[in-house]
């Protein structure tokens, strides 16, 4: 009886992380695949010019930074110097997978009716994927991913995005967005749109480091 409980002592614990970090991928890398063949199947353009559009979208961007977050995670490709791996990554990738399940709930759901595959694909991109970052952030951040500076440098990343999308559709007359589309709301709205979109992500990024910094206290 006692070997036996020394054996159950020692066995190794089921790795539920990992298992989780799976998922997510899994489920992540199924909904972009899933969108990319919806996107070339329902084209207005050319091929190559839809695959430009498909990764024009910042929600293809951001859960493709999910997938690859949870890859690395999966795969132990430990560096120091490691992209995925930098103070504040973690936080930062919350923060802006969440936005993408905030502006969709609150901006774009009404103006967008899917349907079938479509709908599930949406719904996971939108919803499923956003909700389960946030939670596996929960359970698996430490202090170290809540340095105000590290975070705030990913900054970079929506501004930098959007000053290829407004670059791009001012020659492409493609804008991803309603609301960045200047042709159609004119330049006074678009500026007023994009410095409200900048402020959230701000404030946004602000709240998580502070809810983070309470969680693991």
């Amino acid at each position: 009886m006692v070997q036996q409980e020394k054996e159950m002592t020692l066995a190794p614990r089921p790795n539920y992380r990992k298992r989780i970090e799976i998922l997510g991928f899994c489920i992540g890398l199924f909904a972009l695949v899933a969108q990319l063949a919806l996107i070339i199947q329902n084209r207005q353009a050319s091929v190559i010019e839809t695959i430009i559009r498909y990764f024009s979208f910042f929600t293809i961007l951001t859960n493709t930074l999910v997938v690859l977050f949870f890859a690395k995670n999966i795969f132990n490709r430990q560096s120091s110097v490691s992209f995925w791996g930098s103070k504040g990554a973690f936080t930062a990738i919350t923060t802006f997978i969440l936005i993408v399940g905030l502006v969709y709930q609150f901006v774009l759901r009404q103006i967008w009716i899917p349907d079938g595959l479509q709908l599930l694909v949406d719904e996971l991109l939108h919803s499923v994927i956003p909700l389960f970052f946030f939670g596996y952030w929960v359970v698996y951040s430490k202090q170290a991913d809540f340095d105000t500076g590290s975070v705030f440098k990913w900054l970079i990343y929506p501004i930098a995005y959007i000053v290829f999308v407004m670059t791009r559709g001012h020659f492409s007359n493609f804008y991803p967005y309603p609301f960045l589309d200047i042709k159609s709301i004119g330049t006074e709205q678009t500026l007023i749109n994009i410095l409200g979109l900048i402020l959230v992500f701000i404030v946004l990024l602000s709240t998580i480091i502070f809810i983070g910094k309470k969680l693991k206290k």
